[in-house]
Formats: structure tokens, sequence, C-alpha cells
């Protein structure tokens, strides 16, 4: 189950991230972390950056609001996105992996 924490107008949430994959989506959840396809190789950031447009498009909003807090060099990343409730962000997470 998602675990997401809401706190001065900001939403923090675990992701688990598949880089080189055939299409960018969401597939499931990962412990207390959404689990994530990626398209983009692990390379000079490219993944990165494909996450953090992945989940603006995901979640509507702008590409500047998402950050990634820990784990740039990880699989397993910490998101902050701003402006955006915790109740909204669990919504779409749950609609994309069919629940």
């Amino acid at each position: 189950m998602l675990n997401v924490k809401e706190e001065k107008g900001c939403v923090l949430f675990k992701l688990r991230v598949l880089p080189r994959s055939s299409k960018n989506q969401v597939v499931g959840y990962y412990d207390d972390a959404v689990k994530i396809r990626l398209t983009a190789a692990p390379l000079e950031g490219k993944a990165n950056e494909a996450c953090r447009a992945f989940l603006a498009d995901l979640l509507s909003v702008p590409r500047s609001r998402v950050e990634i807090v820990s784990g740039e060099a990880s699989r397993n990343k910490l998101i902050k996105v701003a402006g955006i409730s915790a109740q909204k962000v669990v919504q779409v997470f749950s609609a994309a992996c069919g629940e």
C-alpha cells in the first residue's frame, strides 16, 4: 500500500523505477512505494528527467513542481510534489493500477 505524507503544501511518496522498459507506465506497488516503468536509460540523468515528466503528466502538475528528494542514483526514490493533495495522489495511482 502506498504511503503518502502531506506537509506544507507538498506531498512525499516513495517510488520504485524500472528503467529501459518498453513503455512508460505505472505497474503497481512495491512495498510502500509506487512501481513505474520508464523507457529512458539510467544514463546522465535521463531516467530521472523522464521520471519527473511522467509523474507531472500523470498527476496533472507542472514539471517544476516534481522533485526527486533522494535516490537520484537509485531505483528507489523519494518524490516531492507541490500543489497537490495526498488524496489526489492516492486516487491517481489507484486508478493507474486498476484499483
